[in-house]
Formats: C-alpha cells, sequence, structure tokens
C-alpha cells in the first residue's frame, strides 16, 4: 500500500483511494482510507489483483478531483508487460463506479486471472480517527449474500442496519471466500492479440435511515457529467474579476468545490435541502458556524445557499421541550448534526450537538444578510420566530444579560472551547496558560453585537415591531461600550483574546481582532489601531494573519489555532479592514491569500502553518487539516467583495 490517499468527493459521499486506485482499510492514520457514506466506511477494502499478483503503478492516480490510473504487472527491464490495467474511479451520492480496461500487448492471445478482494466493515469514522478510540458494540452482527452479478454487506445492530452492494458487468464468475471476512470476485478474461476487456463495477450504499430509491450511476462518466453540471451551476453569472485571473481561478476552484460539498438537510417544513458541509474528509456534514460563514461569503454570488442554511438551522433549533442533543436549550442553533452509528446511540455526543456560542448569533447575521442583499423578506417573516427565540437565547442562557456577554464552558467529552477556535489550548494567556471555567471569546462578542444590530433592522423594516427594534439597538450600544472598557488592553493598544469567569482579560495577542472589525464592534479609532497591527511581522506571515502573533510563548507554528494561518480567518478580516478604511492592508491580507491558492492549484486549505514566508517560499500545510473546506473554498469570493478584482 502506499502512503499517499486520494480524496473524491460528492455530498457526503467520499472516497480515499491509494496511487493504484486500492483501498487497504487501515485504522489510525493521518488520512482516512475507505469509502464512506455518512459517517460510516461502506467499503474497507477494493484491493485488486492479476494473476494472484499486484499490479505496480505505471501511472498513479493524480492529485485532483479524478481516480484515473494505469498498472502494469512486475516484470524487468527487458520484459515489456504482457498486459495493461486502465481504472477509473468516480464517487456519486451514496455511489462509487469503477471502469477497468484490461489491454494485452501481446500479438498473441492471452489469459488472464482478474481478483477484486472486497469488504465492507461500517466502521464508524470516529473510531477511525488518529487518536485510536474504541467503542463498544454489543449485538453487532455482519453478513454477506452473494448476488448472480456480485455481493451484498450487511451490518446489524440492535434497531440499526446498514447495507453495501456491489455489482459487476460483467458477472464475476466465482465469489471466493478468502478467511478474513473479506470475499474475492473473480474473472477469466481472454484477450485477443491487443485485445481489450472491459468490466464496470458499481457500489451503491444505503446507510440506516435512507428512504430514498437510490439510482446507480451506469459508469464514472456518468457522475462526472452530474458533476460538472453541479459546478456549472454554481458557476452561472458570476463575473470572474479579468483583471485579477489568479482570483478568479481561485473563485472558480471554490465554488467547484461548493458544489461537491452540498450535503442534504430539512428544512422548518420538511422540505430537502442542500447545505455547505464543514469539509472533507471528516465533516461531511452540518457544521453550523462552516455552512453560515461559508453562505456569508457566498451569498452576493450565489444566496441560495444562505437560505437553505437559514431553513436547514431552523429546522434544528432548540425549542423548550427538552431533549433535542446534548447542550441544547431554548433558541439556541445546533452546532453539529452527525447520522453515523455511534452518534444514533449515544456514544458520541454529536448527533445533534449545541456545542457553540457563536452559532446562534451567525444565524441571525446570516438572516439579517440575506434580507437585505437579495430584498426578499420572505425568509425573515417565516423565520421570524426563530429569529427572536435566537435573541432570547444570547440575551438569556447565552449570558448577555447576566454576564454581560456571550459565554461558554468547557463540556467534558465534547468540546473544551465552544468558539470557532475550538482545539482545547485555543484559548490562553500569551503564556500559554489556559483558562478554567466560564469563557467570554472576544469574537463571539463581536457577532452577538452585529446579530442585534441586523435583527433591529428586521425587526423594523420586515416585522413591523418598533419597540423590539429599539430594545435591541440598545441592547447593541450597551454591549460595544461594556466591550471596549472590558476587554481593551491598553498597554498592547489591542483587545484581549477572551475574559475568564472572573472578568480578567485572557493577554493573548489574536487574530479575532480582525473578526471585531468584521463586526463593527470596535470604535473607529481602536478599529484603525487593531488593523495596521494584524499587518505587523509577528502577526502577518506572508501568507495571512496568524491565529495567534509570533514571539509569544504561546506560540506554535503547526498549532491549529496558536499560529497557523486559516483563509476564513483572514477572509472575515479582509472584510473588517475594508469596512474601517484600510484598503492598503485589506489587499496586502487578499494578495497573499491568493499567493497561497495559486500555489495549491488555485485551492485554498482549511489552514496553513504559521511560517514566514521570507523563509518559507511555498506555503507549508498543516497537519491534519480538511483537504477541502467550505469557508476556504468560499474565502475567494470574500476577497473579491472585500478589495475587488484587480
Amino acid at each position: 500500500m502506499t502512503d499517499r490517499h486520494h480524496l473524491l468527493v460528492h455530498g457526503a459521499t467520499f472516497a480515499a483511494v491509494d496511487d493504484r486506485g486500492d483501498i487497504s482499510g487501515v485504522r489510525g492514520g493521518s488520512s482516512p482510507d475507505g469509502w464512506f457514506v455518512r459517517d460510516a466506511r461502506h467499503l474497507s477494502r477494493w484491493q485488486l489483483t492479476v494473476d494472484g499478483a499486484v499490479p505496480e503503478v505505471l501511472r498513479p492516480v493524480p492529485d485532483g478531483d479524478a481516480s484515473r490510473c494505469a498498472l502494469v504487472p512486475r516484470g524487468g527491464r527487458h520484459e515489456p508487460p504482457a498486459y495493461t490495467v486502465f481504472r477509473e474511479q468516480a464517487v456519486g451520492e451514496s455511489a462509487f463506479v469503477e471502469a477497468l480496461r484490461v489491454t494485452s500487448n501481446r500479438p498473441e492471445p492471452t489469459t488472464i486471472r482478474l481478483a477484486l478482494t472486497v469488504d465492507a466493515d461500517f466502521t464508524d469514522q470516529f473510531e477511525l480517527r488518529s487518536d485510536h478510540r474504541t467503542y463498544a458494540k454489543p449485538g453487532a452482527l455482519r453478513s454477506r449474500q452473494v448476488l448472480d452479478d456480485g455481493i451484498e454487506f450487511t451490518y446489524r445492530r440492535a434497531e440499526w442496519r446498514s447495507c453495501t452492494t456491489i455489482t459487476a458487468d460483467p458477472a464475476p464468475e466465482a465469489v471466493e471466500e478468502t478467511g478474513t471476512g473479506a470475499r474475492r470476485l473473480v474473472w477469466t478474461l481472454d484477450l485477443a492479440p491487443h485485445g481489450t476487456a472491459r468490466l464496470v463495477l458499481r457500489v451503491i450504499a444505503r446507510p440506516h435511515g435512507e428512504r430514498r430509491a437510490l439510482r446507480v450511476p451506469r459508469d464514472p462518466a456518468a457522475v462526472r457529467d452530474q458533476l460538472l453540471a453541479a459546478e456549472g451551476e454554481f458557476m452561472e453569472g458570476v463575473a470572474f474579476p479579468t483583471g485579477w485571473p489568479e482570483l478568479a481561478a481561485a473563485c472558480a476552484r471554490g465554488l467547484a468545490d461548493l458544489a461537491a460539498l452540498q450535503v442534504p438537510a430539512t428544512g422548518t417544513d420538511g422540505e430537502e435541502l442542500r447545505v455547505p458541509a464543514g469539509g472533507a474528509p471528516w465533516f461531511l456534514t452540518l457544521i453550523a458556524r462552516d455552512a453560515l460563514l461559508t453562505s456569508l461569503f457566498a451569498l452576493p454570488y450565489r444566496p441560495r445557499p444562505a437560505a437553505a442554511t437559514l431553513h436547514a438551522l431552523a429546522a434544528t433549533q432548540a425549542t423548550g421541550g427538552g431533549g433535542g442533543g446534548r447542550g441544547a436549550q431554548p433558541g439556541k442553533i445546533v452546532h453539529e448534526v452527525r447520522h453515523g452509528e455511534l452518534a444514533h446511540f449515544g456514544q458520541v455526543p454529536y448527533g445533534r450537538y449545541y456545542g457553540s456560542v457563536d452559532a446562534t448569533p451567525l444565524f441571525l447575521v446570516l438572516l439579517g444578510a440575506y434580507t437585505e442583499r437579495t430584498s426578499d423578506p420572505a425568509p425573515a417573516r417565516r423565520l421570524e420566530p426563530h429569529a427572536r427565540a435566537a435573541v432570547g437565547w444570547m440575551l438569556d442562557h447565552g449570558g448577555l444579560t447576566t454576564r454581560g456577554y456571550l459565554v461558554h464552558r468547557a463540556d467534558e467529552g465534547g468540546l473544551a472551547n465552544q468558539n470557532w477556535k475550538d482545539s482545547p489550548d485555543a484559548i490562553c494567556c500569551a503564556d500559554g496558560t489556559r483558562p478554567t471555567g466560564a469563557v467570554m471569546a472576544a469574537g463571539a462578542q463581536g457577532y452577538a453585537y452585529d446579530a442585534l444590530r441586523r435583527t433591529a433592522w428586521l425587526a423594523r423594516t420586515v416585522w413591523a415591531d418598533e419597540t423590539y427594534a429599539a430594545l435591541l439597538e440598545q441592547a447593541a450600544a450597551d454591549l460595544r461600550d461594556r466591550f471596549q472598557r472590558d476587554f481593551w488592553m491598553g498597554e498592547h493598544s489591542f483587545p484581549a483574546l477572551a475574559l475568564d469567569g472572573e472578568g480578567r482579560r485572557i493577554d493573548a495577542l489574536a487574530s479575532d481582532a480582525g473578526h471585531l472589525l468584521w463586526s463593527g464592534l470596535l470604535d473607529k479609532e481602536y478599529g484603525e489601531v487593531v488593523g495596521r497591527r494584524l499587518l505587523e511581522p509577528d502577526f502577518f506571515s506572508g501568507w495571512g494573519v496568524r491565529t495567534l502573533a509570533a514571539g509569544q510563548p504561546a506560540y506554535h507554528p503547526l498549532s491549529r489555532h496558536r499560529g497557523s494561518v486559516w483563509p476564513h480567518d483572514n477572509a472575515l478580516i479582509t472584510l473588517g479592514l475594508t469596512r474601517y478604511g484600510l484598503h492598503d492592508e485589506a489587499r496586502t491580507v487578499a494578495h497573499a491569500l491568493v499567493d497561497a491558492a495559486t500555489a495549491g492549484g488555485h485551492r485554498l486549505p482549511e489552514v496553513l502553518a504559521g511560517y514566514g514566508r521570507d523563509t518559507h517560499p511555498e506555503p507549508v500545510p498543516c497537519p491534519h487539516a480538511c483537504v477541502r473546506e467550505s469557508r476556504s473554498a468560499a474565502a475567494p469570493l470574500a476577497l473579491l467583495t472585500a478589495v475587488g478584482g484587480t
């Protein structure tokens, strides 16, 4: 097996294959291995042999969106390969399709034995993370049934049932046992001189709870046509900048990725929707913060994801009826929705998980922004009760009334930090010391301020409730005054990253201050000081603004949130710099991000290392980052909004 894996993504379905197009079913690696549908591995083995041997790679699977490779038998320089195997694979919704061509390179008839070892272990993705988690599965049972043209694998545990069906054209002449639970599909191929044999293999997954009639694509070309049509729909009508071709290419690449990252969701009236997923590989599901920010970035160019996201989140908003998910409080917007076995049985908390302090205000920000941008009041009218409930959560359980700020606390077994910097060590002092107890993160207060102001505008212009509008405007003004009194660190001329439960400032210098520019929470004088400070060398790496300024003891260039560079973070900063009239600074950040995208084939990753461009002329990836991430995919659109196309 090779160490490299290549990712094919279509909605909530993805495959990770090696250079040969094989899946070997490893556990605990730094990257996934298998074919996954809705959080479960529906193919754990997919390994090709010819005449009992693993062929060697003539042309590996390329980096990119296609999976095509060429394989030949092992041999020496003076033994030309007897045949060549051409593999082409594609992933559709709950489907995996492969076309195989075996071509003889000999002038005489040739017979070969082709075999494909297949298995489906139905392992939940949380069991496959690099931290080697294990979970009890009492009563779990796997079974296999040989079909006329393939095999079906089934998994049962109590009421849970999933299956994977593999069919082939032509049908295999035999399905052999391997002694491991896997099965071997076998064909004997008689090849004419320089002749070619073709096989098509189709795999369909039926995860637990799937009730739709699923169609299997006829071949990889049909899947590609579907993806190209979706990409074309996302790009239709978008005016790419002609004066900045690199930004245009990044926008086009991002829109194509967004088309592939749309996952199913259900709206307030039971309607089927498509919303932006978090990212591939491990977050191909509804992550509220990610979907909201992605929709905000795309809003001027593609408003439909915003409308879908709002209705999907309203449908999962916590109510006062009890139950509903971990951390649920009336009016709170969900953080994450999972569909896997472990979530179903409550072995991980993420079935419906409400561990986010900022999804609720961002929901209100998007609702106001959508209404203002599109002049379409229908969602605001339909979602008025949900918006009022969200404001109620911010004022009540969220902490604005009792503590003056939105507050979160570590959730044992869930997320320690519940703002966008959600890794356990992300909220810290400059020396690395972490707070205990309640935390009031700076960025979340900016979102709350913007949410109150935008909802006040909705109350006045759409709901005709002047009293409510005035109440929210006053709450926003009071929050702004409190924030600048409590968070501003005069000795640094910079806001604190957070306050702890005693109101003490968490004094790390962090990029979250740029989110305050985007939200408009800071007075103009303070905002200009902060904006210019973010472009100083300890913050600005040359590829973007670091999450934590270098030179502080807590800084680490490969830490997830303590010195790395996040494209979506920088997109918000760029929008904020523009808001405060710092156009030169905004262009500097935008050009840095576009250069990083250009170096990566016009695709921005989830996160980059914090190494400086002066010593590292190519952007360095961060470990464990999403290969494709919706916020990063939409970030070039935010840059286009902020600085234009020149």
